[in-house]
């Protein structure tokens, strides 16, 4: 997957003085990002949006959930996914979107560097032990799956002056041919 995306400015949604959103400023966005939002789809059809933390790690966004959740289900019969974070501001902001695969994760090597990731970004509450490809938290002994998702496409919804938009703007990012 390429790292650096096809860029877009959609000018049907965005001021005429726009530019577009430079991805390293997204990705710094996302690296960034206290809370994401990830939408799946029920085997029946239905959506369902839950928070989640996440971590960047290489040219990809990483989350984990309990086997026994909701999210895990739903990954086990269709693992298209949308990461959603942003702002809640109505005038400045810029709110992100990924699409892609929700890949699991169960290489021991990768799953110790995510690990490593969660820790440094969100503290010592959140370390995790890796055993039998996924993690298992120290103090309840449950086991997580983790999963990788590397953008296929993403969307930015700047308002306002953020990163030099020029005002309000619709940017797409493009990683490969979308089915």
């Amino acid at each position: 997957m390429a790292a650096r995306p096809v860029t877009t400015l959609n000018r049907a949604y965005s001021d005429t003085d726009a530019n577009p959103t430079p991805w390293s400023d997204a990705r710094e966005r996302l690296e960034a990002a206290g809370i994401s939002w990830l939408s799946t789809v029920r085997p029946d059809g239905r959506p369902h949006v839950t928070p989640l933390i996440t971590i960047w790690l290489g040219d990809s966004l990483y989350f984990s959930t309990g086997p026994d959740e909701r999210k895990a289900y739903n990954l086990e019969a269709n693992p298209h996914v949308v990461l959603t974070t942003g702002s809640n501001d109505a005038e400045r902001g810029l709110d992100l979107i990924v699409e892609g695969d929700a890949i699991p994760v169960t290489d021991q090597a990768e799953l110790r560097r995510a690990a490593d990731a969660w820790v440094s970004k969100y503290g010592e509450f959140w370390r995790y032990d890796v055993v039998d490809g996924g993690f298992q938290h120290p103090r309840t002994g449950g086991m997580v799956l983790v999963f990788r998702v590397s953008p296929r496409v993403g969307f930015g919804f700047g308002r306002g002056q953020s990163f030099d938009s020029g005002g309000f703007s619709q940017t797409r990012w493009t990683f490969e041919t979308e089915n």
